[in-house]
C-alpha cells in the first residue's frame, strides 16, 4: 500500500490480508459484527481577546472489534492496530453464544461519494489559519463600536476508516470535516449581550477562507448581539410560536428525531413505538433523514457498519412511515438497515443515529404565517436545551427571538424558553412554510455518551399553543 493511499495510516503494523483473516477467524461464528479500523487527525484553534489562546493538534488510531449474537453484543477496542492486539480483544467475543442460523448478509456496495478524500489539515499552512482568525477579529471589532469581545473557533478533522467483515466484505471511507464559529459580545450603557454564528461541512478549508463567507458570519453574529441589546423580558404562558427556518430544526431533531431511532422503538421506550401507519403529526408534516447530501456536516458515504447512506422518510403528511435503523435493530425488527449505524470513534459501538434530519417545505408563505398570530413569539435561533430523548419532553432557550403583535414581528425578547414535548408539538403544527433551509453545518448530536456531527433543518413553522417560559411581569 502506497503512501498516497490514505489507508496506509491503518496498515502500518497490520496488512489488509491479515485484517480479513482475523475478521473471519473471530466473527464468523456470530450473527453479525465487524472489525472497524480508524485513523483520525484533528486540530482546533481558539482566538479570543485579540490573541491566539489555544492551538491543538491530535491524532489517534485504533480498532473496535464487535460480535453480535441475537440481541447480545460483545465489543472490545484498543488504540493499537496490530494482530496481537486484535487477538487479545477477541477474547471478549467468547462470551457470545454461537449463531443458530445463517449470518447476516453484508451491506450493499456503493459508488456514491458524499465528499472528497483530501486532508483539510495539511493543505493550509498554520500561519494562514492564525491569520484568518486575526482578520475575523479585526473585522468584527470594526463593525460597530459596541463590540467589546470577539471569539473565533476554527476546527478541522480528517478520518480514515476500514470496515472488515467475516465474509470478506471490506468498506472504506475517508471523511473530512471543517467548522468556523464567530462569537460576539456587545456592550451598551453597561449591558452586555452576545451573538454567535457558525458554518461548516465535509469539505476543505477553502470555503471558510472565502472572505464573503466569514464576513457574513460576522454580520449575523454582530447583528444578533446588537439585537439582544434592545431586547426586553420575554412573556410567559401558552401562546402561538413561529419557528424560523434552518437551525430551529434542532428542536425537531432533539424532541422528535431521537424517538424515531430504531433502538428506542424496538425496546418500546419511544412515544412512536409500534405506531407505523398511525397519524403522529398534523397534515402537511413530512420528516426526512438524509445522509446522502453532498458535503453536509451530517452526511456520510457509508455509515459506520458499511451500509450506504440514503434518504429515509420517517413521517409523510403526518403519517409515521419508518424508523432509523442500524444493522442490529433492523435485523431484530425485521426491517432494512437505513444507513444510520453511527459511532463516535473506533472506541465506541455503533447505534442508530440521525444524519441530516429535516422537515420538508410546505405551501404557506412565511410572512402569512406570522400574520396569523395576534400575540406570540417568533423564535429565530436556539442555544442550549434539555431533552428527554425517549419521551421528547424538551426545554429550549432562544438566543434570538421576537414578540409577535397583531401579525407583525415586534420587539426582540430575552430569556425566552420553549417548553413542551415533541409528539404533541407535531400535532399542533398549523402552518408549514415554503422556505425550507438546512442549518449551516455546526450541529453536534449526543446520545449514549457518544457525540457525532449532525445536520438539521426546517421551513418556517407555526405551532399553536406552545408553553413559553419568560421573565416579564
Amino acid at each position: 500500500m502506497t503512501g498516497s493511499d490514505p489507508r496506509h495510516f491503518l496498515y502500518r503494523s497490520l496488512d489488509p490480508d491479515a485484517a480479513r483473516r482475523l475478521a473471519n477467524k473471530h466473527l464468523s461464528a456470530h450473527d453479525d459484527g465487524e472489525l472497524y479500523l480508524q485513523y483520525a487527525a484533528s486540530e482546533a484553534f481558539g482566538f479570543d481577546d485579540g490573541r491566539l489562546k489555544t492551538a491543538d493538534y491530535h491524532t489517534s488510531s485504533g480498532f473496535g472489534l464487535r460480535g453480535v449474537s441475537g440481541e447480545t453484543t460483545a465489543f472490545a477496542h484498543a488504540n493499537e492496530i496490530s494482530e496481537a492486539a486484535i487477538e487479545r480483544a477477541a477474547a471478549t467475543l467468547k462470551l457470545l453464544d454461537p449463531r443458530r442460523g445463517d449470518p447476516a448478509a453484508p451491506p450493499q456496495r456503493t459508488n456514491q461519494a458524499m465528499y472528497g478524500a483530501d486532508d483539510p489539515l495539511s493543505l493550509v499552512p498554520f500561519a494562514d489559519k492564525v491569520r484568518l482568525c486575526q482578520q475575523i477579529d479585526a473585522a468584527a471589532r470594526a463593525r460597530d463600536p459596541r463590540v467589546v469581545q470577539v471569539g473565533v473557533n476554527l476546527l478541522a478533522s480528517w478520518s480514515v476508516i476500514d470496515i472488515v467483515r467475516a465474509d470478506g466484505f471490506v468498506a472504506s471511507d475517508v471523511r473530512p470535516l471543517v467548522r468556523l464559529g464567530v462569537y460576539i459580545v456587545a456592550e451598551e450603557n453597561g449591558r452586555r449581550e452576545s451573538g454567535h454564528h457558525g458554518l461548516g461541512g465535509r469539505y476543505l478549508y477553502g470555503k471558510l477562507f472565502d472572505e464573503a463567507q466569514w464576513k457574513r458570519a460576522i454580520d449575523i453574529a454582530v447583528g444578533q448581539a446588537l439585537t439582544n441589546l434592545e431586547s426586553v423580558a420575554a412573556p410567559a404562558g401558552e401562546m402561538p410560536v413561529v419557528l424560523g427556518p434552518g437551525w430551529p430544526g434542532v428542536l425537531l431533531h432533539e424532541a422528535v428525531g431521537h424517538g424515531l431511532e430504531g433502538d428506542f422503538n424496538r425496546k418500546g421506550t419511544s412515544a412512536f413505538s409500534g405506531r407505523i401507519g398511525d397519524r403522529v403529526a398534523a397534515p402537511g408534516v413530512t420528516v426526512i433523514d438524509d445522509g446522502a447530501i453532498e458535503q453536509r456536516r451530517g452526511s456520510l458515504t457509508i455509515d459506520d457498519e458499511g451500509t450506504p447512506t440514503r434518504r429515509t422518510t420517517l413521517i409523510e403528511d403526518g403519517i409515521l412511515k419508518g424508523y432509523l435503523q442500524d444493522r442490529l435493530n433492523a435485523r431484530l425488527m425485521g426491517m432494512e438497515p437505513t444507513g444510520n449505524g453511527r459511532r463516535e470513534s473506533f472506541a465506541h459501538a455503533p447505534m442508530p443515529r440521525m444524519t441530516n434530519t429535516f422537515m420538508l417545505a410546505g405551501r404557506d408563505d412565511p410572512g402569512e404565517l406570522v400574520e396569523r398570530v395576534k400575540d406570540g413569539i417568533y423564535a429565530k435561533s436556539f442555544g442550549g436545551g434539555q431533552v428527554d430523548i425517549t419521551s421528547g419532553k424538551f426545554v429550549f432557550s432562544c438566543t434570538e427571538a421576537y414578540r409577535i403583535r397583531g401579525g407583525r414581528i415586534a420587539e426582540p425578547v430575552k430569556g425566552a424558553t420553549l417548553i413542551g414535548d415533541g409528539p404533541t408539538v407535531l400535532t399542533r403544527v398549523k402552518g408549514v412554510g415554503n422556505d425550507l433551509a438546512l442549518d449551516e453545518g455546526v450541529g453536534v448530536c449526543g446520545k449514549g455518551g457518544q457525540s457525532v456531527p449532525a445536520g438539521v433543518g426546517q421551513p418556517t413553522l407555526l405551532i399553536d399553543g406552545l408553553t413559553v417560559g419568560g421573565t416579564a411581569a
